[in-house]
């Protein structure tokens, strides 16, 4: 491992996992004050900061935010595939034991038997010299949980459930000689042939035209949705990721600023931030002038003291530009946002999904 459509309807009732309250589903991933630096040894720079984040066995958290927001920075922490330089800091666990402490051992048997990752571009993420056989099957023969032959039936198997024809030709190809979409589907075969507990999804249809994004989406819901999979999406498109979660965390300069199950969230948005990210993109029901969100993103190592959103926020006062506002319980989410409960009223709703 390395580094508006017509989207998938909705998954079914939202875990309540990503706000305070019962129901929550025993946490395969759990993330509690973990931050990212990165630099030289005497300048570092904040990459994410203070972030708090589950995932449940057979549950589907999403992670958006526009891009440098650190969602992938947070991927790479979670599987401690950081660059050089890069550090991580806080607790990261997976099923109660430290992952930030594992061993060489603990690390490789996380890697490769508990966790898997679904990079965003697949041409980059494989080896244009070797076939895609070698790229799916390698992992689970290098480490023994499947012989050659076992591996190379499990993975045709797979291909034929999502589509795949002619599996068995398919695997004596290389990466060029297949589309955008069909690689894809052979990076989501290769991510699950181990039948991981918890998948990453590092905005693996951001390569893809809208058709094909669809599927490839509806692909990876089916099937983590029947293995009882942790999923942990990664996007910068909201709707898609309202589409197929069961909750949200919005990410902004590198920290949480919004979290809730994901219904809530999308209809009915706390933070100035998630609001502002809802207005700005087309209407799926009616033809409307686009409101841009003014300014550009800063990274978390750009912000003071305040409220990294403060420059954009149209809602912002004084106190916004000096103090950083933390995430604290909110009804039936986490929101960090001083005047959260003052500017409800002027926050529009948004249709349902």
């Amino acid at each position: 491992m390395t580094e508006n459509t017509h989207a998938p309807q909705p998954r079914g009732v939202p875990h309540a996992g990503a706000a305070a309250g019962a129901g929550t589903p025993p946490a395969l991933l759990r993330m509690e004050g973990v931050g990212v630096t990165a630099g030289s040894r005497h300048h570092r720079k904040v990459i994410v900061r203070d972030v708090d984040l589950t995932v449940g066995a057979g549950e589907a958290v999403g992670l958006v935010g526009e891009s440098g927001s650190g969602k992938s920075m947070l991927v790479k922490a979670a599987i401690r595939l950081l660059p050089y330089r890069a550090e991580a800091s806080g607790d990261i666990s997976f099923e109660g034991r430290p992952v930030l402490g594992f061993s060489r051992r603990d690390l490789s048997a996380y890697r490769s038997r508990d966790v898997a990752l679904i990079h965003q571009d697949p041409r980059a993420a494989t080896n244009p010299l070797r076939t895609v056989g070698d790229f799916v099957i390698e992992q689970v023969v290098a480490t023994g949980q499947l012989t050659h032959r076992e591996a190379t039936e499990k993975a045709c198997a797979l291909m034929a459930e999502v589509g795949v024809t002619e599996p068995r030709h398919r695997l004596t190809q290389y990466p060029h000689e297949l589309s955008g979409g069909l690689l894809q589907r052979m990076m989501i075969i290769a991510a699950l042939l181990h039948s991981p507990k918890l998948l990453f999804a590092d905005e693996p249809t951001t390569a893809l035209d809208v058709t094909v994004q669809s599927e490839v989406m509806a692909i990876i819901k089916e099937r983590t949705a029947e293995q009882n999979v942790g999923l942990l999406f990664i996007s910068h498109d909201l709707d898609l990721a309202a589409a197929v979660t069961d909750s949200l965390a919005v990410m902004y300069a590198g920290t949480v600023v919004e979290r809730g199950a994901t219904d809530r969230v999308y209809s009915r948005p706390r933070h100035p931030y998630t609001a502002a990210l809802l207005a700005c993109r087309p209407s799926p029901t009616a033809v409307a002038r686009l409101t841009p969100i003014p300014g550009r993103p800063v990274a978390a190592f750009e912000s003071g003291t305040g409220c990294a959103f403060a420059d954009r926020c149209r809602f912002t006062i004084e106190q916004c530009r000096v103090e950083r506002p933390h995430l604290r319980p909110l009804e039936d989410r986490m929101v960090a946002c001083h005047r959260a409960e003052e500017i409800e009223a002027d926050i529009e709703p948004v249709e349902a999904l």
